[in-house]
């Protein structure tokens, strides 16, 4: 996730501005002045070239270099000076929401955390079967691994203009404390996340068209097909479910099908306001 740094250095004291001495009562004066909390682009977790030659590092340099810093830089000034600044990235998500009415920093919050997120879901030489609990959890919820394949393919495959597809955790019932779960697959336009009905994302793909390109022009299956085959760090989605073990309860039980939806959850769209 992005990170929170100060924007000057913080000494013993970081709260106190440098002392001014007067001359006339011989004493130190000190002011008071707020550390103002600036978020900032997270490195990328592999080299510019690792993912080559299934994501090029001329992708990587204009999608992480250029979209995913303006995100970052676009949001920084829509919080700057307001009790905003220093609260999580997905508490600023879930509040710039709005029950749908989305707020004016919404979409570059919700940009910085996807993305994150995706590039966290990444790692060269990667895409192999996953194994254990996970791989149990993804035959029980889908069929088979393939099924699950198939189905997470054809949602970023028709996830119609900007938007995300997602592996997510869903519990049955958010208000009941202890819970089962279920993995469900989910697709959002341009900067929802699964956050903000409380699911629990594990995994996801970037199907803006600056995430591929460059590469693929506009053959966004074949771009879908190498990511899920040569890039997804099953080992990052693993640990996430364990993660999410701590909230939901993916033991087997009896949850009847229409506790869940029919195919995909959809989400209505937010207004298309990119660079």
């Amino acid at each position: 996730m992005a990170t929170l740094q100060c924007s000057s250095a913080i000494r013993a004291a970081p709260w106190l501005s440098p002392p001014s001495f007067s001359a006339r009562t011989r004493k130190c004066r000190f002011s008071y002045r707020p550390i103002v909390m600036e978020l900032q682009l997270n490195p990328l977790p592999f080299d510019m070239d690792a993912l080559e030659p299934h994501m090029s590092k001329r992708t990587l340099e204009f999608h992480w270099g250029k979209h995913h810093r303006a995100y970052v830089n676009n949001l920084n000034k829509q919080i700057a000076g307001t009790d905003l600044e220093g609260m999580q990235l997905d508490e600023l998500c879930k509040l710039g929401y709005n029950n749908g009415n989305t707020t004016a920093y919404f979409n570059n919050a919700g940009q910085v955390w996807n993305h994150d997120f995706f590039w966290e879901s990444i790692q060269p030489g990667d895409g192999k079967k996953p194994s254990g609990e996970l791989l149990r959890l993804l035959e029980r919820d889908f069929g088979s691994f393939e099924a699950f394949v198939a189905e997470f393919k054809q949602a970023a495959a028709t996830q119609f203009g900007s938007g995300w597809a997602w592996l997510v955790a869903k519990p049955t019932d958010p208000l009941v404390e202890s819970k089962h779960g279920k993995l469900v697959i989910e697709k959002t336009p341009n900067a929802t996340n699964p956050l903000i009905l409380g699911h629990i994302p594990l995994l996801t793909i970037d199907v803006w068209e600056h995430a591929y390109y460059l590469d693929f022009q506009n053959r966004r299956p074949d771009y879908i097909s190498t990511f899920v085959d040569k890039l997804i760090s099953w080992d990052t989605v693993a640990a996430r479910l364990e993660q999410a073990k701590e909230s939901v309860d993916f033991s087997d039980a009896n949850i009847p099908d229409d506790e869940f939806e029919k195919g995909w959850n959809t989400f209505p769209n937010t207004e298309d306001e990119w660079d």
